[in-house]
């Protein structure tokens, strides 16, 4: 959700929850309306009526301007150090070694953080490397109508990948182990935060889903090695068919009956980076987003996009959705910018009501826990449903070959892009790794500036570049420029610390969860690798 160009005043002490009840939240999360001045009232109007009866007439006017000054609010601001911790939290950074006895990285390492603006946080991200394979995985997940779904992907569609992944007789190994009782070979070493977890209770049923596909490989073995793209696209359908199916079939245990089902209700996007040497392949289903940050000849930065969103903003997905129905539906497929006027990403896991029939809907709903049924958005039929499925989680592949001016890629959810312009975002990043700086007038955006106003984004320029080693994870500096940059495109103290003090009630209103990996290539390694490769 974009944010509003304006801060809403600031929220006095004790007046959380009267500002709060003047709040209209628009229904396409565009456009939220505060009444501060309701609020204002209550407080000015309130004390004089009571007042009244005590002082004077001749006094009371001059008693009500001292108990205006008196009680003028008081502004609190969040310290740097509070400032901080909140954005570190969540950070993660990992550095990968040179040799793993294997093969030599391409990848120095990665640094990621989050950001939650909705409670609890609807966005997951994942990374590890395939054991069994060569390459690295990474990936951002931004669920909807619930978080349910993008955790069930974060923890399963790796694993999907590297089975897809695995040569033949590798998983012919794994099957006789499992067969026979035998510890598995590890198939990926995950690099996870604490605060990134697994479900534990489900994991038998993912086990047994996972198995089922590998299964199913093995008899489909055609002897041919096993292209990459393929490998990505059929891990994302498969997952996304396993979800639809656990839910259909539902489980006898209540706690997984009822998991499975949210899983399946809710959604999830997902961007997904492997990287093996010098070959990158992205596989984005959604609106999150992949950017390469390249360095030119003249030490500038310029961004390379390795998705492309798919929401209404793509023409050429609202062709692909229309042609997928018949020529009756062509106004009412993609209606206000949105999937049947409802959904914003045109490709997603999980979210079942735009892809079962109406028929099936009804079946599970009313065959399944009270919760379910009882739910208004589960039982609620989009409009103008008539031949479904209306959405697919099939990923488009992208594959770069990377070059040593590639020096890192930036996987991030929506709530980043809808805050900054992907050049702004490379830049930042590209800065804040080199350590160097490219001073670019300061762009004052048509506002009328005084000599002193200038004075002063020129001084907090210069600190700016000092503070740069506030941060020792590049996903951290991005989101602190993401949400803390003003109309200058300097990060403002004030208005980091307003926005990071928002209730949970009010914070979803101004942005949205920011998930972010920052990947750093070894471009000695890149070069090399390219070398031979000529």
């Amino acid at each position: 959700m974009p944010a509003p160009t304006q801060l809403f005043p600031l929220i006095r002490n004790c007046e959380i929850g009267r500002i709060y009840s003047t709040v209209c939240y628009c229904h396409h999360k565009h456009l939220c309306c505060l009444s501060p001045h309701l609020a204002h009232n209550h407080l000015r109007c309130a004390p004089q009526k009571k007042l009244a009866t005590l002082c004077p007439k001749e006094n009371f006017n001059q008693f009500i301007h001292a108990r205006s000054y008196v009680s003028t609010p008081q502004r609190f601001y969040l310290t740097p150090p509070q400032v901080n911790s909140i954005l570190k939290a969540n950070e993660y950074s990992f550095k990968v070694p040179e040799f793993d006895g294997k093969n030599v990285s391409s990848i120095l390492g990665f640094d990621s953080n989050q950001l939650p603006a909705n409670a609890p946080i609807e966005d997951r991200r994942s990374a590890a490397t395939c054991l069994q394979t060569r390459g690295m995985l990474l990936g951002v997940f931004d669920g909807h109508a619930g978080c349910a779904c993008a955790q069930a992907v974060s923890e399963r569609l790796f694993y999907y990948i590297a089975v897809s992944l695995l040569p033949h007789e590798t998983l012919l190994e794994i099957e006789n182990a499992v067969e026979s009782g035998r510890a598995l070979l590890p198939i990926l070493q995950w690099h996870k935060h604490p605060n990134d977890y697994f479900s534990k209770e489900a994991s038998k049923l993912y086990f047994n889903s996972l198995r089922t596909y590998w299964q199913e490989l093995i008899d489909l073995n055609t002897g041919e090695t096993t292209d990459v793209k393929e490998a990505l696209i059929n891990s994302f359908k498969r997952l996304d068919n396993d979800i639809s199916l656990e839910a259909q079939v539902g489980d006898p245990n209540s706690f997984l009956n009822y998991l499975v089902l949210r899983v399946a209700f809710s959604g999830a996007t997902a961007c997904v980076a492997h990287v093996d040497g010098v070959d990158l392949h992205v596989a984005n289903t959604g609106d999150s987003r992949a950017m390469l940050g390249v360095q030119e000849e003249d030490g500038s930065w310029s961004a390379l996009a390795l998705s492309y969103d798919h929401n209404a903003q793509n023409e050429s997905e609202i062709e692909r959705v229309k042609l997928e129905h018949p020529k009756s539906e062509e106004k009412s497929v993609v209606k206000q910018d949105r999937l049947l006027g409802l959904l914003m990403p045109f490709r997603a896991f999980g979210d079942v009501k735009f892809k079962w029939s109406i028929e099936l809907q009804k079946r599970v709903i009313e065959s399944g826990p009270d919760q379910l049924n009882d739910n208004e958005y589960t039982k609620f039929i989009p409009p103008n449903y008539y031949t479904p499925p209306y959405l697919t989680a099939e990923p488009e592949v992208i594959h770069h070959k990377l070059r040593p001016q590639d020096k890192f890629l930036v996987l991030a959810t929506d709530g980043l892009w809808e805050t900054m312009h992907r050049q702004d975002v490379v830049r930042i990043v590209g800065e804040y790794l080199t350590g160097v700086h490219h001073q670019q007038p300061i762009a004052v955006g048509g506002y009328k500036v005084t000599l002193g106003q200038m004075h002063g984004l020129l001084t907090e320029r210069r600190a700016r570049i000092s503070s740069v080693f506030e941060d020792q994870n590049a996903a951290t500096h991005l989101i602190r420029h993401a949400v803390g940059n003003n109309e200058f495109g300097t990060v403002d103290h004030e208005r980091l610390s307003k926005m990071l003090s928002l209730p949970e009630e009010l914070a979803r209103m101004y942005r949205d969860d920011i998930t972010i990996i920052v990947v750093q290539f070894n471009s000695h390694v890149v070069g090399a690798c390219q070398n031979e490769e000529f």
